[in-house]
């Protein structure tokens, strides 16, 4: 006994609350969904990030080169996302426009392995500014759709956590696979990665009640 109440009680008790608590807290399936497509997708467009500039100049470019393929890429993501993002307000399957951005994406990845000059770097800039355009507001939709309104600083640190986290191991594997292999093969893992990350993101056409949901 403790405090009048059997110690077998209030164990059986605190486990049943601690249950509920646990469940009352874990994540709708929607919000699983997005943070593993977003994980792979990041994944693929990171193992690049820290090396970018060397794989710049090895295709024959230099500082104003890598500063140019920037703007290219941040230029055309803010253009597009500026007009595209009021006619998304009015598409009814926002998953549509993920799953279509992640393709993207995952084309301009593809897009990598064959190039070989800075015309052609310019054009794979601008395929990942469109993917990333297409993708984010809808992302940011169908994300803030699924978080618990109790639960928002939880569900969105989950996927900020997520990103500087796989950021972090993109860094250390891309220069690893680079350093072995050289580009070339990275580009495909990049690839690959970026279609997992679009295949995961085609489970948000399964029905609403699963994706709102929280048991698998």
């Amino acid at each position: 006994w403790k405090g009048g109440m059997p110690q077998g009680i209030e164990s059986s008790n605190l486990s049943a609350s601690a249950h509920r608590n646990f469940t009352k807290t874990h994540m709708r399936n929607g919000l699983k969904i997005l943070i593993v497509s977003d994980a792979f997708a990041g994944l693929a467009l990171g193992m690049i990030g820290p090396i970018y500039a060397i794989f710049v100049q090895n295709i024959g470019g230099d500082v104003l080169d890598v500063g140019w393929a920037y703007f290219t890429f941040t230029f055309t993501s803010g253009v597009i996302l500026y007009l595209i993002s009021r006619w998304e307000n009015k598409v009814l399957y926002k998953e549509k426009l993920v799953f279509i951005g992640y393709l993207i994406n995952a084309l301009g990845c593809l897009l990598y392995y064959f190039t070989d000059t800075k015309i052609m770097l310019f054009i794979v800039q601008a395929v990942l500014g469109i993917g990333i355009a297409v993708l984010s507001p809808a992302f940011d939709s169908l994300y803030s759709h699924f978080v618990k309104s109790d639960e928002e600083a939880s569900d969105w640190g989950a996927w900020e956590a997520m990103g500087y986290i796989v950021a972090a191991i993109a860094a250390i594997l891309g220069s690893l696979i680079v350093d072995a292999y050289g580009f070339r093969p990275l580009f495909l893992i990049m690839f690959l990665a970026s279609l997992v990350g679009a295949a995961t993101s085609f489970l948000l056409f399964r029905d609403k009640d699963y994706l709102l949901s929280s048991k698998l």
